[in-house]
């Protein structure tokens, strides 16, 4: 049984005005999706092809315009009150912008408790000693969980959010480009901690992301969207088996490790 389940999605987006309605912009076209517990999943596209949207749907914070979304074989506009905080539990976003995705007002402390007083039963010392042990999970000092936002660095506050979406003990942790804001070094710093933690907590991600090379280091299989449909999927091994022409502009992007050098100056 699938943890996550998107069958033939549609989202149409539509803007208004004092002069009327826009034309109604496709984002998704019959998207279908499925993610099993502890699987790792990377979704490959441009900018603009559907595939935050498709995220956003798959973690609720929209709904399809066509089309369901399943958790646990439940469709989710159908949850019970105690299915819905379960599916809340199971199921956290990362998203690419880390400063817009905390309240600059509260310190780390907080931000990595919200999840912990909605979510869970814990009380205020056992969320303490949570909130302690999550930021040595994310390798961070102790010492920063009374700083504000911005008295961090940008890889020091990506790590405490995905330490806020570890906090209730996810089952899918759904990575929205969230490394892509990252230099180079911390890009690889941050998979390294994000293969780690699947491995001692049995945790699943759904990578979305338009850097191939990211994807071949972190997926078990990668989904390829193009203007708001899946062309192609293969396993991450067989990433010279992809033909569709999105697909081959994303792998011609990917710079060779060590720039040819230039011919001698004529």
């Amino acid at each position: 049984m699938s943890l996550l389940r998107a069958e033939t999605v549609a989202k149409h987006y539509q803007t208004y005005s004092l002069v009327g309605a826009s034309a109604s912009r496709m984002a998704l076209d019959g998207v279908s999706l499925s993610i099993g517990e502890g699987e790792t999943v990377g979704l490959l596209g441009r900018s603009g092809c559907g595939k935050s949207t498709l995220a956003r749907l798959l973690c609720g914070l929209e709904q399809p315009g066509q089309g369901q979304v399943f958790y646990r074989n439940h469709d989710l506009r159908h949850l019970t009150r105690a299915q819905r905080r379960a599916f809340r539990r199971d199921v956290q976003m990362v998203f690419q912008d880390s400063v817009s995705a905390v309240d600059p007002r509260f310190d780390m402390r907080a931000i990595i408790a919200e999840p912990l007083r909605h979510l869970t039963d814990l009380d205020a010392r056992a969320r303490e000693a949570r909130i302690r042990e999550l930021l040595e999970m994310v390798e961070l000092p102790a010492g920063i969980a009374g700083m504000l936002p911005s008295q961090v660095s940008g890889g020091q506050l990506q790590r405490v959010c995905i330490a806020r979406a570890l906090a209730p003990r996810p089952k899918l942790i759904i990575l929205d480009e969230a490394v892509s804001d990252l230099d180079v070094h911390l890009q690889a710093s941050a998979i390294a901690l994000l293969a780690k933690l699947q491995e001692s907590e049995g945790i699943g991600y759904l990578f979305v992301t338009h850097d191939l090379r990211l994807v071949e280091r972190f997926a078990e299989r990668v989904v390829v969207m193009d203007e708001g449909r899946v062309v192609e999927e293969v396993p991450t091994g067989s990433l010279a088996a992809l033909t569709h022409p999105a697909s081959l502009l994303l792998k011609d992007a990917v710079l060779p490790p060590l720039p040819e050098r230039r011919a001698a100056a004529q």
